[in-house]
């Protein structure tokens, strides 16, 4: 890559952030957030692996909100269908606000938000969490019912697994 130049980043130092590490492009600038005790060594690993994924994401095309909302609508059809017109969401759409948590669901307006970091992960994964979230619209509490909804997608508990192995990385809890 003779001749790429290296885009001008800024280290946000927090002394709230623990283990997490996170960038994004902010014009011709990367911004990349890391814990306040990391030493100047792990914050040029870190800053160096933070360019090397945005290039990747960068590199490789997104998923639009109308692909999300196909997606959703294949798997209501798959493993919601008896619910009826209580499985269809008004709005399925990506976000970018969501480091907390993997999608949330507003029954009232029956609308759901899927954080964009599940854009890099398997489809599998991100069915289970879409699914996760179309049961809300059904049964907004985490009870047996909801599960038991959940549940009938084969790679439940799977999917379940591999977002405890990011959550335990990266410090973001498993939905349920």
């Amino acid at each position: 890559m003779a001749g790429a130049r290296k885009p001008v980043v800024e280290v946000r130092r927090s002394q709230r952030r623990r283990r997490t590490v996170s960038a994004y492009r902010d014009g011709e600038r990367v911004v990349v957030l890391i814990p306040d005790q990391f030493s100047r060594a792990e914050e040029s690993e870190w800053v160096d692996r933070m360019l090397a994924r945005l290039a990747a994401r960068e590199g490789r095309p997104g998923r639009s909100d109308t692909e999300l909302l196909d997606r959703a609508l294949r798997l209501i059809n798959l493993y919601l269908a008896d619910q009826g017109a209580e499985a269809l969401p008004a709005s399925v759409r990506w976000v970018t606000n969501q480091n907390g948590r993997w999608g949330s669901c507003t029954p009232a307006d029956r609308t759901i938000r899927i954080s964009h970091r599940l854009q890099e992960m398997p489809d599998w994964v991100l069915d289970y969490v879409l699914l996760h979230e179309l049961a809300h619209l059904i049964v907004p509490s985490h009870n047996a019912r909801f599960w038991e909804l959940v549940s009938r997608y084969a790679k439940t508990e799977r999917a379940r697994g591999y977002l405890e192995g990011v959550a335990a990385v990266s410090a973001v809890p498993v939905p349920g």
